[in-house]
């Protein structure tokens, strides 16, 4: 689920480009694919899926970024800012409903045969469950913004054909330290919301 939830905009936006589509008519494609699944998503379930509307949330800033202007170093830095907003979704949701990691997880483990309800009954009942998932997007939001804060003033400074090829670097290594992090920190969480409830 969670591939198709992400791999869906992404791949319509990577196949667009690869077939001579500009930035925006490849992150409009993204948002459209992303619309629809939201769309889907909420007329299967009945309500609104958080993690689906942060995926087109997401794309709908690239796109709104991409009427700004062609500027070779803004057009980098714009994925940043998106990495940017996508951190600040990530923190508000801390403070604001649910936190987007559960959502995420949610998707992560929909083979599993837990329906909403069990999610749901988990998230009134275990306060570990709730911190955890706290713990977890309050992680992702700051390394997101870290990540955009470090790599926006390198894409000014440095030339831009090193940052073309560094930008795509930075982004990798963060993404595959927070979803290191969040393996290992999550396998912790469930031994302990396991052992505190009973629940296997």
């Amino acid at each position: 689920m969670v591939l198709i939830e992400v791999g869906l905009p992404l791949l319509t936006y990577y196949g667009l480009h690869a077939m001579g589509a500009g930035d925006y008519r490849a992150l409009l494609g993204a948002t459209v694919v992303a619309g629809l699944r939201l769309g889907f998503v909420a007329l299967r379930n009945r309500r609104l899926d958080g993690f689906a509307a942060f995926m087109i949330t997401i794309f709908a800033g690239g796109l709104t970024l991409s009427f700004t202007t062609g500027d070779a170093r803004f057009m980098l830095a714009k994925d940043s800012v998106g990495t940017a907003i996508a951190g600040l979704i990530f923190l508000g949701t801390c403070v604001v409903g649910r936190p987007m990691s559960f959502y995420a997880a949610q998707r992560f483990f929909a083979t599993t045969g837990r329906d909403g309800t069990w999610w749901d009954d988990r998230w009134r009942s275990n306060p570990a469950f709730r911190r955890g998932f706290r713990v977890m997007s309050s992680t992702w939001g700051l390394g997101l913004l870290v990540e955009a804060a470090v790599r926006i003033p390198l894409i000014y400074v440095l030339p831009i054909d090193i940052m073309a090829g560094l930008s795509t670097v930075l982004q990798l290594v963060v993404f595959t330290l927070l979803i290191t992090w969040n393996v290992r920190y999550g396998r912790r969480m469930r031994a302990r919301s396991q052992g505190a409830t009973g629940v296997t």
